[in-house]
This record gives structure tokens, sequence and C-alpha cells, in this order.
């Protein structure tokens, strides 16, 4: 991908279908939980009551059908937490508590979120029995040490041995890797990315390290107990990652995620794209299209809360906003910027009730931050990318 040509295939799939709409359902458990993480995980030494939690997920979807009827689901994605900790009868569960509701799409994609732990054989075959037909792996690094740094409780080896399964058992699965760790050099961040891409089928999602708030790796940060590369080294880490991956045949289609042609991620592109999804399960987010209006959902984030509210009103929603035309064009504008593939000038006048300030483009197109294809697709380049978030922002303001 350059500033000048994104190597981005546009795929015939259910990210650029106008009715595309997808299922997220959120597992919130782990075996542990990593000091980077500010995800919505929670670690439980009792046993999962998995049948109750399929009801409740159950209830849910029927309750966000109920508002949404009449829907074909394109694409669903089992989250967390770490959902290979999940039973596979339980997926099954809850894929036919979502077929009782709405039409499933022939070629749906179904993704499921595994930990290189809790992978093995005949679970994932039951996953794939049970419909998934995606499946992505939380490597992080291929380095035992960083792994531990991370709070990673697999090896390097047992990374590659999942990594080994997936492959055989499913056609489509990606991973994910951290980069930008403390101590971690451009030379040695290169061989890491091309011992892992060796291992790649379509899809990858290179993460650089954030230092998220109220987590260990905070705390840890604010005594100067961990030191992330600068922003000059972090730039070049980013600048090696696009050239190898590139050069790999798997260039950047979204800030952090890199695909074959075709091999993108469909749940996620509906996402970027903005188009309708719901969120079911714990801290669950939807965008939810309800006479008009763009409804922002969430759902009550503890577990356990979570369930008693489900039982008690048949639902877990805690929050449900109707955005403003203004709002909703910003979501847009976040969203699909970070795509390689960029915007639609044209539907996100139609969203905002306004096009977007013609100087205000004029400019950042000026300083090489954007461009305007000629199809009308308004793109950030690769130099716009490490600045994405105030590029967004001079063209929202």
């Amino acid at each position: 991908m350059t500033g000048t040509d994104h190597s981005f295939a546009a795929s015939r799939d259910a990210g650029h279908n106008a009715q595309a709409f997808g299922v997220y359902i959120h597992w919130p458990f782990c075996l542990s939980k990593c000091p980077y993480c500010d995800f919505n995980s929670h670690v439980r030494r009792e046993q999962i009551d998995e049948p109750r939690w399929v009801r409740a997920f159950a209830a849910q979807i029927a309750a966000t059908a109920g508002r949404v009827p009449e829907r074909t689901v394109s694409t669903i994605f089992f989250g967390g937490g770490t959902p290979s900790l999940m039973r596979p009868a339980t997926i099954t569960g809850v894929i036919e508590a979502m077929a009782r509701h709405w039409r499933i799409a022939p070629d749906v994609e179904i993704t499921l979120e595994a930990n290189p732990t809790s992978v093995e054989v005949e679970r994932f075959r039951g996953y794939r029995a049970a419909g998934v037909n995606r499946v992505s792996l939380g490597v992080q690094a291929l380095e035992d040490r960083d792994l531990a740094a991370l709070g990673r409780t697999h090896s390097a080896r047992e990374a590659l041995a999942a990594l080994g399964v997936a492959r055989a058992v499913f056609d489509r699965y990606s991973f994910d890797l951290i980069y930008a760790r403390p101590d971690q050099t451009p030379e040695h961040w290169s061989n890491e990315l091309r011992t892992a891409l060796a291992q790649a089928g379509e899809h990858v999602s290179l993460y650089q390290l954030t230092i998220e708030p109220e987590t260990p790796f905070a705390a840890l940060h604010a005594a100067g107990k961990l030191r992330p590369p600068d922003e000059d080294t972090a730039r070049i880490l980013y600048d090696v990652t696009q050239d190898i991956c590139a050069a790999h045949g798997l260039p950047a289609y979204e800030i952090s995620n890199h695909a074959r042609p075709g091999g993108e991620c469909r749940h996620n592109l509906i996402y970027w794209r903005g188009h309708e999804y719901a969120g079911i399960g714990p801290g669950a987010h939807g965008r939810l299209d309800i006479a008009g209006e763009r409804h922002a959902t969430a759902t009550e984030k503890r577990p356990e809360a979570w369930l008693a509210h489900v039982e008690k009103d048949g639902h877990g929603v805690v929050a449900d906003e109707v955005l403003t035309s203004a709002e909703h064009a910003d979501e847009f504008l976040l969203m699909g910027l970070r795509l390689a593939e960029g915007i639609d000038l044209a539907r996100y006048a139609a969203i905002a009730g306004r096009p977007l300030q013609a100087e205000r483009i004029a400019m950042l197109h000026e300083h090489g931050f954007i461009e305007t294809t000629p199809a009308g697709q308004l793109r950030v380049t690769l130099s716009g990318f490490p600045v994405l978030d105030a590029v967004v922002a001079d063209l929202a303001a």
C-alpha cells in the first residue's frame, strides 16, 4: 500500500452490501487477565453454567429481533473474553437461536476468537461442525520472553502448533500480533513478523501496543517500569510492518488489519463501513436502524448482572441512544477512514445532511494526508495513517 496506490481489492461480499447485518456475541470469560487488556473480560474459578448462558443469549437475540425483524444475518462473530472456552454445543445453541428469528445468509461468515492455550483438534472440529467457518487466534508474540511479559499463558511453540491446527481444520483463519513492545527493535520485529507470515493464511491483525488506562500496564508505565518504543521508533516499526506485509501479499486494508484480496474479515467490514449490527452479551455494543433512526445500544457489562437483567427483563440493554445525524456522520467518518478504501463522500453527505467542507479536504490533500479517488472515495494516504485521529478531527470540525 502506498500513498497513491492502496492495494485493496474490493470484496464482493457482505461488507459491501448496503443491507449487510452482523451479530456480535460476547463471551466475557478468560482463564487469566492480560495486563494490557481493557476488554470486558473476567476470570471465574467456578464452572460456567453454559446452558443458562445459551438461554440468556437466545432471550436477548429474540428481544433484538423484535426490534429489527426480517434481517438476513451476513456475519456472526464470537468475541471476548475467550470464546474458545465455550463448548461447541454452546455455539450451536446460539446460532440456532439466531436462525429462529432471522434468516441466516447461505454464505454467512462465522468467526470464533481463540487463544492458543484453548486449542484442541477435537474442540476445533466441534466448532466447525457447529457452523464456525473462520477462526482468529490471539498469538500476540512469537518470543517466549515477550509472551510472559504480556501475561500470555502460551509459548511460541504452542502458538505455532495452534496455527497448524487452525490451518488443518478451517479454510479461513487469522491471528493477532502485538508490536512496538518494550525494547523491540525494527530488526527483531522484522524477523518475528517474517516468521509469523510464513504461517499466515489470508488475514493477519497487527496492533501497536497501546497503554490503556486503568490496566496493570498503565500503572507500570506511570511508574517508569514499562517503556514502549518512542514515537520515532514506533513509526519505523509501523513502516516495516507495511512493507513486509505488502511483500508477502498481505497489504493493509485497515490501519491494523492485513489481508489477501477477498480475505478481509467481513464482520469487521460491517463496523468500518457503517452498516448495521446487533451486540449480544455482556458489554456488547450495537448499531440498529429503526424507523429511519440510528440507535446506539449497549448492554450491562458485568456478566452476572447481565444474566440477571436478561432473566428478569428479557434483554440486557442498559443504553439505547438515538444518534443525531451529526453523531452518525462523525462515527461513519471515524470508522470508514480506517479503511484503505476510504469513504463514499456522497454517503457521508446523505448521513450528515451536508457535505464535508471542501476547504478542509483541500488543506489535508495539500499536506498529503488524504486523497480523493475518481470514484468519489475519500481515503487516507500512507502518510496520513499514523496521524489518523488528527485527520478525522480536522475533517469533522
